[in-house]
């Protein structure tokens, strides 16, 4: 079952903005993104649904995923493809980017995680014995 951890009501009191009509989609995908490249690389406590069961780590994770929409929105690329091309040349102009001619193999754009989300991670608020951020346990 897809989790999604932030709601319109999050995303609205997080950016202090209205939600875009597509809001509820936006909030999904981002849950989903969050949930793949950081959710579940930590510890806490789940219900029986997997949702964290702690306040404090429920409203660190909308925040989050509030965050990565935010800024999806302000960078125009959610999907990550607008620094696929490492160059450009239009007549004499020659421009480059994060694309594969520079070098750069990591993820570019849209699919990095937002450097707000992993703040409203490390929040001094989320003591080790709610939320360890990266720690993976086998039992």
């Amino acid at each position: 079952m897809a989790r999604t951890y932030a709601t319109s009501a999050d995303y609205e009191a997080y950016t202090g903005q209205t939600p875009p009509s597509d809001i509820t989609a936006r909030l999904a995908r981002a849950s989903r993104f969050m949930e793949n490249r950081v959710f579940r690389l930590c510890w806490y406590e789940v219900d029986e649904d997997g949702y964290p069961t702690n306040t404090v780590v429920k409203q660190a994770f909308a925040d989050a995923v509030s965050a990565q929409v935010q800024w999806w929105e302000e960078t125009g690329d959610e999907l990550g493809t607008a620094g696929r091309w490492g160059s450009v040349k239009i007549g004499s102009v020659s421009l480059s980017g994060p694309g594969s001619s520079s070098g750069n193999s990591g993820p570019v754009g849209g699919r990095e995680v937002a450097e707000t989300a992993m703040e409203a991670l490390r929040s001094p608020d989320l003591t080790q014995d709610i939320f360890v951020l990266g720690l993976v346990v086998q039992c």
